[in-house]
């Protein structure tokens, strides 16, 4: 029987690969999990009555695209955060962000660009559901680096001219996964003039942009509108899963412009899988509520003082400017993982699990993620214990 070999390349996904690396080999002690970026803060105390309240719900059909309450939600929610005024057509609800990151390229990426085989770009180290949608689409995956030397986002404008003549879509994760950067307003703005030149979207992954210490980061769409970019060069997705401490709910959006947006919502009306409505009435609950965000954001700033202290003059560390997430430079992503486990018990995602070979290097070899996502006794032993096995620096 013949399978498809436009997948055949994909490694081992990142948990699958880290439980083979790590789970033949006795823990050091007892087990602390900083690998994946699930939110462990108290979610919203209105999530169960909600829920409760709108049981039968689940004995209807959704709305494909989502309730008109839940979409009025969502647009209100952009307009406090972003400024930006957004109707109801240029927005969709999503079952979990990484389905929507997926389909979009499945609506919006052409068969050919500029005669030739589309390219859709994505940063190296990167969310990992980029790469599966260009392939899935026929497109090449470029790999573009986000290291230290490009301020941990990648230099798109950089690339040969040939490449971005045929690129039709480009990723971009800010805050970035793993490493916490931000992309500027000057950044946006200057990828907006580059999309415009070469003609293609950018699919702007904005999941943690409400995890920050200082600033808001600033989005896309506001951007986009500031500078007078065409609506249909820029769409955004967002989720509860970081903002809300809601990662089990699976519901987000993503928002474009209307002709954009009419074809995701053609491709959802045929093979979509819409939210159930009690879900619906949650999210649309916690678009309306910022007490729980700004009551979230508070623990992680606790967590991201605690981790500058802890690292604190240790050569190499960047605290991060938003996100969760600390990217620790090491030797060996991996070797530091499996000392690690085996002389503390703590759990860390080798970076290259998150990265490409490409002509021989992978940007995340040298580095390890870690998740500050549990509360904060157990994320300051956890760090203290990676300190001292990994960089022997103890009190």
């Amino acid at each position: 029987m013949a399978f498809p070999e436009r997948f055949s390349n994909l490694p081992e996904y990142a948990f699958p690969r880290l439980r083979a690396l790590l789970d033949s080999h006795p823990a050091g002690g007892e087990a602390i999990s900083m690998t994946i970026g699930e939110p462990r803060h108290p979610m919203p105390d209105f999530v169960g009555p909600i829920l409760a309240q709108n049981l039968d719900g689940f004995a209807k059909y959704p709305p494909n695209d989502g309730t008109p309450e839940l979409l009025a939600a969502i647009a209100a929610w952009v307009q406090r955060r972003y400024g930006v005024t957004l109707s109801a057509n240029q927005i969709m609800a999503l079952n979990g962000t990484r389905e929507g990151l997926f389909n979009a390229s499945v609506a919006l990426c052409p068969e050919s660009k500029a005669g030739k085989r589309p390219v859709i770009l994505m940063p190296n180290p990167f969310y990992q559901v980029y790469a599966v949608a260009a392939l899935a689409m026929g497109a090449e995956p470029v790999y573009v680096p986000a290291t230290a030397a490009t301020g941990f986002l990648p230099d798109y404008a950089g690339l040969p001219r040939d490449i971005l003549d045929r690129t039709a879509i480009a990723y971009l994760c800010s805050p970035a996964n793993p490493q916490g950067a931000v992309a500027s307003t000057d950044y946006w703005a200057d990828l907006l003039v580059l999309a415009e030149k070469h003609d293609f979207r950018i699919f702007a992954d904005e999941c943690y942009a409400e995890i920050y210490r200082n600033a808001p980061p600033p989005g896309i769409l506001a951007v986009a509108q500031t500078i007078g970019a065409d609506p249909e060069r820029a769409l955004t997705f967002h989720s509860l899963s970081k903002r809300s401490n809601l990662p089990g709910l699976r519901s987000g959006f993503v928002a474009g412009g209307v002709q954009s947006m009419a074809r995701i919502r053609q491709l959802r009306a045929f093979a979509g899988a819409p939210l159930p409505l009690p879900i619906q009435k949650v999210s649309q609950a916690a678009w309306e509520d910022e007490a729980h965000v700004t009551a979230s954001r508070a623990l992680y700033a606790e967590k991201f003082d605690l981790a500058d202290r802890i690292f604190s003059g240790i050569q190499g560390y960047q605290s991060p400017e938003a996100g969760f997430f600390l990217w620790l430079s090491v030797q060996d992503g991996e070797d530091a993982a499996l000392k690690l486990w085996q002389e503390t018990g703590v759990r860390v995602l080798p970076g290259a699990y998150l990265s490409r070979d490409v002509a021989g290097e992978n940007p995340g070899a040298g580095y390890i993620r870690v998740a500050l996502v549990a509360p904060k006794e157990e994320t300051q032993r956890g760090l203290t214990l990676l300190r001292d096995c990994l960089y022997g620096q103890g009190d």
